[in-house]
């Protein structure tokens, strides 16, 4: 493919390769890019692929050019990163409607399978969802990172030690203070207060991981994942250690970030 005519930026944060672009739209076109490479190389070697997928408003632009991929769509399997419990799929907020909308229906990918957070048994649906996992084995997974430095909604002070593959858990004040900022419901009380989720290692599991993370409002949350301490209080911060891991930010959400040291 023809190399962006735009200019990168390319730092390291210990393991963790940091791309820099000079906006959101060459992050999403970039990001795309990269994550076709993963999809295509998977099918050419085991004949499928399996990518877990974000949602979110920050993932919008590099979904729609991820549209603009060649990839054998029939081939690919879509998880996701976490669902409120027990919100219906048809909820306007549902990361499963999110990903019906803007993946499942405009790219026709051979199999979605939606984290039911309705679900009448919790745990029941938690055991189903590991044994897809499991079987799927997800060559990829995109994911964003919270305003409170959370990934997927393993909210500080995560997880990073834990054997399980995905778990219950009570989201954070300012986790569901920015579901309400970012217009997903009408007030605070309207978010619901637990969540399934993938948890911290199951996320740094599959092979490579791409975190999109555009936008100025993100820009606090990308310097104490980069600058301040890997920590379970800021959950991000643990790709630092993750050699297999990139990070992609706009010039926005690097706004904040001091020196940096550039690759050779």
């Amino acid at each position: 493919m023809t190399e962006p005519a735009w200019q990168e930026k390319f730092v390291m944060y210990d393991s963790l390769r940091v791309v820099v672009h000079d906006n959101g739209e060459h992050l999403a076109a970039s990001v795309a890019r990269r994550a076709g490479d993963a999809l295509r190389q998977a099918i050419s070697v085991r004949g499928r692929a399996a990518v877990v997928l974000a949602t979110g408003n920050s993932q919008l632009s590099f979904l729609a050019r991820l549209a603009d991929e060649e990839i054998v769509w029939s081939k690919v399997s879509v998880l996701h990163l976490d669902e409120y419990v027990g919100l219906p799929a048809g909820h306007p907020a549902s990361f499963r409607r999110y990903l019906r909308e803007h993946v499942v229906e405009p790219l026709q990918p051979g199999a979605f399978y939606g984290l039911q957070g309705d679900a009448s048994d919790v745990a029941q649906e938690i055991a189903r969802y590991r044994s897809l996992l499991e079987r799927e084995k997800p060559d990829l997974c995109v994911l964003g990172v919270g305003e409170n430095g959370h990934l997927a909604f393993n909210d500080p002070p995560a997880d990073f030690e834990t054997t399980a593959v995905v778990h219950e858990v009570t989201l954070d004040t300012r986790c569901r203070q920015q579901q309400v900022d970012e217009g997903h419901f009408p007030d605070i009380d309207a978010v619901p207060a637990r969540a399934l989720t993938l948890t911290v290692p199951a996320l740094l599991s599959c092979p490579e991981v791409i975190a999109v993370v555009p936008e100025r409002r993100k820009a606090a949350a990308v310097r104490a994942m980069l600058e301040g301490p890997v920590t379970p209080q800021c959950p991000a911060s643990v790709l630092r250690t993750v050699p297999h891991a990139t990070l992609h930010l706009d010039q926005a959400s690097a706004s904040q970030l001091g020196v940096q040291q550039e690759l050779p």
